[in-house]
């Protein structure tokens, strides 16, 4: 009896250490990725990498980030600001899986309208998650991935791992190729 509950309780502490490491490392990275100079250039950094690496296990932990409002030296041209942590924590939770910015910010984006080159399309709503206040965001977000509406949901979009673009090129490359031959048999 006394293995049972010693077992059980070394279960429990690990599964308590572990989440909180996992807090403690998200919140490491996204400092990390806070020295990064340009938003377009967040997810090129080791640490973001890292943060999406995690996957969808990581975005309760990181919207406990949303709210920190401590100013980072990432500069948005797309806001003509630096970002914060919070905002950053948001990015990265938007890179690991596409939030339906509709449902959460109130915006229909009809004509898909981003920050020029930027490949964040969530630091376009953020004037509208000020707006609306980033605690009221963070709820409607944490309520929305425990949702039905969640499970079911499908981006818009659709992210290319870096080898799934690769690939994708490859093969574009070998059209053209074969394209280019035929066009100087035909000559």
């Amino acid at each position: 009896m006394k293995k049972t509950i010693l077992t059980f309780l070394i279960i429990i502490l690990n599964l308590n250490l572990s989440f909180s490491q996992t807090k403690s490392e998200i919140d490491s990275l996204l400092n990390g990725i806070s020295e990064t100079e340009n938003s377009k250039e967040i997810t090129k950094s080791e640490q973001a990498k890292k943060i999406i690496a995690f996957g969808e296990n990581s975005l309760t932990t990181l919207a406990e980030f949303f709210t920190d409002s401590t100013e980072t030296k990432v500069k948005s041209e797309c806001q003509e600001r630096n970002l914060t942590k919070g905002e950053i924590a948001i990015i990265m939770a938007d890179q690991i899986e596409f939030m339906p910015y509709g449902t959460l910010t109130g915006i229909q984006n009809c004509l898909l309208t981003f920050c020029k080159n930027n490949p964040n399309l969530v630091e376009y709503y953020f004037w509208a998650i000020k707006r609306d206040g980033v605690q009221n965001f963070q709820k409607k977000y944490i309520d929305w991935l425990k949702s039905d509406e969640h499970k079911k949901y499908t981006p818009l979009f659709v992210r290319k791992t870096e080898k799934e673009i690769e690939k994708q090129e490859k093969k574009k490359a070998r059209k053209e190729k074969r394209e280019k031959r035929r066009a100087e048999k035909n000559k």
